[in-house]
């Protein structure tokens, strides 16, 4: 059961509320509202001059008090389950503002889209294509429709999280395209509205981006000689944060993800941008906070082993990523030790971090894991039949 609780006004977006930390059952996720309201109007700033919508992948953090601050803020949504359809929906976005994405989607999804009146399917295969033209014809619907492009450009990201290469499932490559757009032209019940692009997540380097721009460039002219086109285009997201010093750049680098598509992208007359960001929107705003339970020596190594574990945040442990871990009560001045942090789940993979050096650590010690609101809470689990994590909030004035 997920409990939440509100905490002051006054909380600074670089610290935490300690006080209350001690007397908290771990382990937690905190989430600093202001960052994810700081955060939330830097897009607004930057995505100011182009004809865009940003849509909020739901995938990176569902949890409703975000997902509500969020829709707030007047962003769309992108969705990849009937789930999320639902939860968008509860959470306040409007339907004709949401995407649905996903290799597999099932029938009964396609019809709760087609019912609620989202605003666009975007469609991975021509298997799909067909199944969506057939179930609206059914329904008596027309469905909007956008073609996922596989543009076979690296965004040099980790392997689990690289979407835009020809050796993921993922949209159709861009030799077998053409036939496909004519063909989803002429379907009684579809209505093609565009095009869908995304290379990956965790981006940090901003040339990937400006490949993908020349491509939709080059697709756009060649589509126009054909007399085809397109009302909208998806360029996606997967901006990344800064994992290693979240309070030096607590707020993504919107200003220059933004940029590289005012400057690189070729619009059309009153064609519409959809963006689709995620991590960099909640990433930092999230703390998974947790406890020391013991710390154990073996030979040479020592361990400090948390009541957190994989269950709570997997990502460390499915693809060895890294989060900065803090220990927030040891005296910060004094010496410190190495040591690998480890959870209580009975799997050796159930790691935070090797030779991490903090402070002196005792049993009893509050340790602070940044950078997860994204896909923490998310891929939380109940392995080991160990209860989901609980969630605390700041509250903004």
């Amino acid at each position: 059961m997920i409990d939440e609780k509100n905490m002051g006004n006054d909380i600074n977006p670089h610290s935490f509320p300690m006080e209350i930390f001690q007397q908290a059952r771990t382990p937690f996720y905190y989430y600093n509202m202001e960052v994810l309201q700081q955060t939330l109007e830097e897009i607004k700033r930057h995505a100011s001059g182009m004809n865009c919508s940003v849509h909020y992948a739901l995938k990176a953090n569902g949890n409703r008090k975000i997902t509500s601050e969020i829709a707030k803020h007047g962003l769309g949504a992108d969705l990849v389950s009937g789930r999320e359809i639902e939860a968008a929906l509860e959470a306040g976005f409007p339907a004709s503002e949401m995407a649905f994405s996903g290799v597999g989607k099932t029938d009964w999804e396609i019809k709760l889209g087609l019912k609620k009146g989202i605003g666009c399917f975007n469609v991975e295969s021509v298997p799909e294509l067909e199944v969506i033209n057939q179930l609206a014809g059914e329904m008596g619907k027309t469905a909007p429709i956008a073609i996922r492009v596989n543009p076979d450009i690296d965004a040099h990201t980790h392997k689990y999280i690289t979407t835009g290469t020809a050796e993921n499932k993922f949209g159709i490559g861009i030799e077998a395209l053409e036939p496909i757009v004519c063909h989803a032209i002429r379907l009684p019940h579809t209505h093609l509205k565009g095009l869908h692009f995304h290379i990956g997540s965790q981006i940090t380097q901003m040339p990937p981006y400006v490949m993908l721009c020349q491509t939709i460039n080059d697709l756009q002219d060649h589509y126009e000689q054909l007399g085809i086109r397109f009302e909208m285009i998806n360029v996606g997201g997967g901006l990344g944060i800064d994992y290693n010093d979240p309070d030096a750049h607590i707020i993504p680098d919107f200003k220059s993800y933004f940029g590289i598509f005012k400057q690189h992208l070729n619009t059309k007359p009153n064609q519409l941008i959809h963006f689709e960001l995620g991590r960099s929107i909640v990433g930092q705003c999230g703390t998974l906070i947790t406890r020391v339970v013991f710390v154990k020596e073996n030979r040479n190594k020592k361990f400090v082993i948390v009541d957190a574990g994989m269950t709570d945040l997997i990502r460390p442990a499915l693809y060895g990523a890294y989060h900065k871990i803090e220990n927030l009560t040891a005296q910060q001045t004094g010496p410190t030790e190495e040591y690998d942090v480890v959870g209580p789940v009975c799997e050796s993979s159930d790691v935070f971090a090797h030779h991490c050096k903090l402070p002196i650590t005792r049993r009893g010690d509050i340790i602070a894991i940044r950078s997860t609101g994204a896909y923490g809470e998310s891929m939380a689990s109940n392995y080991n039949m160990r209860d989901l994590p609980a969630c605390m909030f700041s509250l903004t004035p």
